[in-house]
């Protein structure tokens, strides 16, 4: 459990550090044209951006892909942007719910994207080849697979839905 304590701690150090406030960006510029009706969609595009994160971790790792962080640097705001001027362009239209599929594209794109940019500094903090780090992999998708299966239900169940 510490593992995972530690894991958490990096993580949530990453995601709040002041100099990355790409993620707050993306976050708004994804989350903003929906109400809390719409929490499937906003949970499905989370989902994407987790496998999306996740699915190039692996890779990075086993080196499959290896890109210059200078180029993902550069992509990653301008996946911000075309998710901002998307959403200015069909603000107060039907279109947030027939164009689910290209936000998803975009959500499953930046998080292939900000999976890459991270995992120079995943690889930096463990230490050993890649099979090495394959246990650590598992166990963050195993333990967010848990906190989901575990949530969801509460989500579900609230009285909220009730009125």
């Amino acid at each position: 459990m510490s593992q995972f304590w530690l894991y958490f701690k990096i993580g949530l150090n990453h995601v709040l550090d002041i100099h990355a406030y790409d993620h707050v960006l993306f976050l708004i510029a994804l989350m903003v044209p929906y109400a809390f009706k719409d929490w499937k969609r906003i949970f499905v595009l989370v989902t994407l951006f987790t496998l999306g994160h996740t699915l190039s971790l692996f890779l990075a790792v086993f080196g499959v892909v290896n890109i210059n962080p200078v180029y993902i640097e550069f992509l990653i705001p301008i996946t911000i942007l075309v998710t901002a001027i998307f959403h200015l362009f069909t603000a107060g239209k039907n279109s947030k719910t027939e164009s689910i599929s290209f936000v998803s594209i975009v959500t499953l794109f930046f998080g292939i994207i900000h999976g890459l940019g991270f995992s120079n500094y995943f690889k930096a903090i463990l230490p050993g080849n890649a099979t090495d780090k394959m246990l650590p992999l598992l166990e963050f998708l195993v333990m967010s697979s848990f906190i989901i299966g575990v949530v969801l239900p509460m989500i579900i169940e609230s009285e909220i839905w009730n009125r």
